[in-house]
């Protein structure tokens, strides 16, 4: 029997359970007929123009995708605005679209641990412990050996694929790191949880202005983290591949794939 888009989503529900989600996520099936067969699945961070058409291009049936594309509310889809084209095109393409978001943050293989493995951090926990404690939001961990700031900075920039915003960094050079909270996406919501507080460095994305000068002065004051800023889709890109090894184990016989396209919003940067 052929595996149909209802088998993909009862195995995303088994690797990722909804129950894991935030309140206000919208995670599961988009798009897509239930029983229509799937004989092959491109993984991706974002549902965009491009990952549409490298889905339909390819021929796959099913984009499975971390964000979710109408996390908000939405009156319309029609085809003059982004998300209408961008599920038009799928529809069109026989292509169902499904996302995996926070409920795939939380689990012990999400994005956050992905992160932390790939930077070889060890006796990791999460940031914010969900009832099951191995689960929850970020992770926090020791790396093997005590680096400086800049030389753990020059690390992350090999392992994350390079982006126009690059690596940010709030800090001393020299100062010397052997504890890392990181939570892969936007995670300046967690900037004063005393898991990061305590740790030497913090890893995230999307930290604006006042909540990274607040923590920075709070440091000089107090003592905290240094932060590093990183690209929100490249923290994120290196829970693809972790994906679709659960993947290929729950669907044998399914192919899967992994985008390689950069979906981050940023095309250049100017150095001043």
């Amino acid at each position: 029997m052929s595996t149909t888009v209802a088998d993909v989503a009862a195995a995303a529900e088994r690797l990722w359970p909804a129950a894991g989600a935030e309140s206000w996520d919208a995670v599961g099936l988009i798009s897509g007929d239930l029983d229509a067969p799937v004989d092959s699945i491109l993984l991706a961070v974002d549902a965009v123009l491009d990952t549409a058409d490298e889905a339909v291009d390819r021929g796959v049936d099913m984009l499975l995708v971390h964000h979710p594309l109408l996390l908000r509310g939405v009156t319309s889809v029609s085809s003059d605005r982004y998300k209408g084209a961008t599920l038009t095109r799928l529809i069109r393409g026989n292509c169902a679209l499904l996302a995996a978001h926070t409920n795939a943050d939380v689990v012990e293989t999400g994005t956050s641990a992905a992160f932390a493995t790939r930077l070889g951090l060890v006796d990791q926990s999460p940031i914010v412990p969900a009832e099951n404690p191995d689960r929850g939001i970020g992770r926090v961990g020791t790396l093997p050996h005590p680096v400086t700031l800049g030389t753990l900075a020059r690390a992350l920039g090999d392992i994350l694929p390079a982006t126009a915003s690059g690596i940010r960094v709030a800090g001393d050079f020299d100062r010397v790191v052997s504890t890392v909270a990181l939570c892969g996406g936007a995670g300046d919501a967690y900037l004063s949880d005393a898991a990061v507080t305590s740790a030497d460095v913090y890893i995230t994305s999307d930290l604006r202005h006042h909540p990274a000068s607040e923590a920075k002065e709070n440091a000089r004051v107090g003592g905290g983290p240094a932060l590093i800023d990183v690209s929100h889709w490249a923290s994120e890109w290196l829970w693809l591949e972790n994906a679709a090894m659960e993947l290929r184990r729950e669907l044998p016989g399914v192919t899967i794939t992994v985008s390689e396209l950069r979906t981050d919003p940023w095309d250049f940067a100017i150095v001043q």
